[in-house]
């Protein structure tokens, strides 16, 4: 039988955007009113509870929260909280917000459906020990987000090598930790740098390779976040940086804006630079990896081969390389926009529900979506504001290199729009705005900064997005201005020729 509950809101995924979406719902619904909180995983935390346990969270953690809900944890703002400090955060942030409304939880379900009619948006589930259950609810949040699933091993042919994944043998103990044979991490970008670091940092001397792929750089930490006294008058905030790449980039010229923008503000460990995804590194964190490394190879993996009594790597580029027997082919390729999705607009035609995920993004994050959509939800106003959405998968599969300075625009503009409609207190109280990292005058200047040019610029903001849209043929328009029909986007197969 199927059980049939009913509520007046339901939520779909517990990650960070799932829980601002929760702390939003709570600033609206009257005591009496219930939410239903779903998610597959059995606990709160999205991405953070299957995610590799050495990993760190790269932005000082204060902005890393749920709405403006403040961390317990005693530590300066510039720590790098672990991957128990962000789930214990996250627990914190639940227990607070049971305090406020009323919330039945349910973990290890999936959503298998919904239906809207009536008024009523019809919720299908059903549980991972084979349970069906219908949600009936007055409003549907779906904040399944990228719906980040851990990586696998890379299949390999060899038998004389060890291919793993950091989800499945954490870098500092059991056989890899015991092992002095090679390591080949195979990636560029954040879990490829934490990885790197925690094998040389442990073990200093040994030989860690890097097979680089197209190469990756990274935002400065020390340069949108100084320390000390460099908070008042040092740095580039993160609004500046923002203003300044949007006001470049035209739709057109991606490869100058990068390059302006990766000297500027950039850090990089690779010789070169094709990837950029928004994330952070030190310039401390970038000269020990830098230092440990024995080799950057700057291919992508295709397989690992036994052939004549010698073990090889096999290149895109043709090339081949020869390394040990019993080298480790560790798995650090990413996890972001890499599961294929059907297109979903943002929000359904009643405004009943509400999609946050990546083919019909209107921020830089989900996180941002998961709080800031809901209010335009609640006050009737998600179906009225011209939001643009956009095809984050697509675009990044057809070009990277434009992928993070059309995020920072589509992100400026829709924020733009938003400031018109919602009260000053939902920006007052988004505790996720990095901006606070600096003395407040440094912040009142760049909000006064945006409310005085945000009118004018938005005109060069859609230009930017229009040409984008136009130029790659991806979706990035208002809902009145859907692309017909949109395709869905196609990813590599599980094989050996899109790695690295």
């Amino acid at each position: 039988m199927t059980a049939v509950e009913r509520c007046d809101v339901c939520i779909v995924g517990a990650g960070i955007a799932g829980l601002n979406a929760l702390f939003t719902t709570s600033q609206y619904l009257s005591p009496g009113e219930r939410v239903i909180l779903l998610d597959r995983r059995h606990r709160a935390g999205g991405m953070w509870v299957d995610t590799y346990d050495y990993v760190r969270l790269h932005q000082p953690h204060p902005f890393f929260t749920v709405g403006d809900i403040g961390w317990t944890l005693s530590a300066e703002p510039s720590h790098l909280a672990t991957k128990q400090e962000v789930l214990a955060h996250f627990d914190h942030c639940l227990d607070v917000l049971r305090q406020r409304i009323a919330i039945d939880e349910y973990y290890g379900w999936t959503i298998q459906s919904d239906t809207e009619a009536d008024g009523v948006v019809r919720v299908q589930c059903r549980s991972d020990d084979g349970r069906s259950m219908v949600v009936e609810a007055k409003r549907l949040i779906k904040a399944i987000a990228s719906d980040v699933e851990p990586n696998d091993p890379l299949p390999v042919s060899s038998t004389s090598v060890h291919s793993m994944s950091p989800n499945y043998c954490d870098m500092r103990s059991g056989d890899i930790d015991a092992s002095d044979t090679p390591v080949w991490v195979i990636g560029s970008g954040k879990t490829a740098m934490d990885t790197a670091y925690a094998l040389i940092t442990r073990h200093p001397g040994r030989e860690v390779n890097l097979l680089a792929g197209s190469g990756t750089y990274f935002a400065h930490r020390d340069r949108l976040f100084p320390t000390g006294g460099r908070r008042w008058w040092g740095g580039v905030t993160f609004n500046a940086f923002v203003d300044e790449v949007t006001q470049l980039f035209d739709g057109t010229n991606e490869e100058d804006v990068a390059r302006r923008w990766r000297e500027r503000c950039g850090v990089w460990v690779t010789p070169s630079t094709g990837n950029f995804l928004i994330g952070l590194l030190s310039t401390a964190e970038r000269d020990a990896i830098a230092d440990g490394l024995n080799d950057i190879v700057m291919d992508h993996f295709v397989d690992a081969v036994d052939r004549d009594g010698r073990t090889e790597l096999q290149l895109r580029s043709g090339a081949v390389r020869e390394i040990d027997p019993d080298s480790w082919i560790v798995n650090c390729t990413g996890y972001l926009l890499k599961r294929s999705q059907p297109y979903e607009p943002y929000t359904s035609p009643s405004g009943r529900v509400l999609s946050l995920n990546a083919r019909a993004a209107t921020l830089h994050l989900t996180t941002y979506m998961g709080y800031f959509l809901p209010h335009l939800m609640f006050t009737d106003q998600l179906t009225e504001v011209p939001l643009y959405e956009l095809d984050m998968m697509e675009l990044r599969r057809k070009c990277n290199a434009a992928f993070p300075h059309t995020i920072m625009t589509l992100a400026l503009h829709n924020l733009s729009l938003m400031t018109d409609v919602l009260p000053t207190k939902v920006f007052r109280d988004c505790g996720l705005d990095i901006a606070r990292w600096y003395p407040v005058p440094r912040q009142l200047v760049g909000t006064a900064l945006f409310l005085a040019t945000h009118h004018r610029r938005r005109p060069h903001l859609q230009r930017t997005l229009d040409t984008v849209a136009q130029r790659f043929d991806v979706h990035c328009a208002p809902l009145g201005r859907q692309r017909t029909p949109i395709q869905p986007v196609t990813t590599p197969a599980a094989g050996r020729a899109d790695r690295g």
